[in-house]
């Protein structure tokens, strides 16, 4: 916002397509198949964003755009720190291949339709240009996510829909940086990581496991946000590498 709010021109674009410095191409991975799918040929500076991107989240983890980039998570953040304020308990659960599915109809609906369908609709992009010109569709979008964390689903819309997060979880498949339970035996069950961790369930194989499972949480569905690291009084948690597992192999 700071190019058109204060023409200081670091980043231009949006979160799907943008420069940084008028010069780094930077390209969201389901733009570009998007773009593939109307068959269009991309242009170069779209497939060398999309590299740059790809090759950045394969080493620090797919789904740490949720986390640290998407700024639609401070949405369902929000939504979340109210539904425990209003003590909210309605959760209705969603099948984790949904996202697949909302992916999947992103792109044949672009491959019949000629068009970058999702652009039209997605969050991510709509959050920014509404904040910007005052797009009142895009923020009667944004609430209806926010009420459907709030009173549907908690972190429904990142965890289970979000296809964009679909993208990222498989990059995160094979990324490079993960969490890592070093210190498990000093786990008091206090269960605060628990408590603050967006996808809880990743963290039980890697702090409960017995001495001949891995203490690297390697499920790609972990978004690094390193909740679990700071909250922690034992200091269990830590960032690592996926490699650490052979170091516990050789231990």
């Amino acid at each position: 916002m700071l190019g058109p709010l204060f023409e200081i021109w670091w980043f231009k674009g949006t979160l799907s397509a943008s420069l940084i410095f008028n010069t780094i191409p930077l390209t969201d991975p389901l733009l570009l198949e998007q773009v593939i799918a109307t068959g269009t040929n991309p242009e170069v500076t779209l497939w060398l964003g999309f590299i740059i991107v790809l090759l950045f989240y394969f080493v620090i983890g797919g789904r740490s755009y949720c986390a640290w980039v998407c700024p639609v998570n401070m949405v369902t953040d929000s939504a979340s720190w109210l539904r425990k304020k209003l003590n909210i308990k309605t959760n209705h659960s969603f099948s984790k291949n949904s996202r697949y599915w909302m992916l999947a109809m992103i792109l044949v609906a672009s491959f019949v339709n000629g068009s970058l369908i999702w652009e039209q609709f997605n969050p991510v992009t709509l959050l920014s240009r509404s904040l910007i010109f005052g797009l009142n569709t895009g923020f009667i979008l944004i609430g209806m996510i926010f009420l459907f964390d709030l009173l549907v689903s908690k972190r429904g819309w990142c965890g289970h829909l979000c296809p964009m997060g679909a993208n990222y979880r498989l990059i995160g498949q094979w990324s490079l940086t993960k969490v890592q339970a070093l210190n498990r035996k000093n786990c008091d069950d206090c269960m605060d990581c628990f408590k603050v961790c967006p996808e809880p369930h990743v963290i039980k194989p890697a702090l409960k496991g017995n001495n001949m499972s891995t203490s690297i949480i390697m499920n790609p569905e972990c978004n690094n946000c390193g909740r679990c690291i700071e909250i922690c009084p034992q200091k269990v948690f830590k960032y690592s590498s996926r490699w650490a597992i052979n170091l516990e192999k050789s231990a």
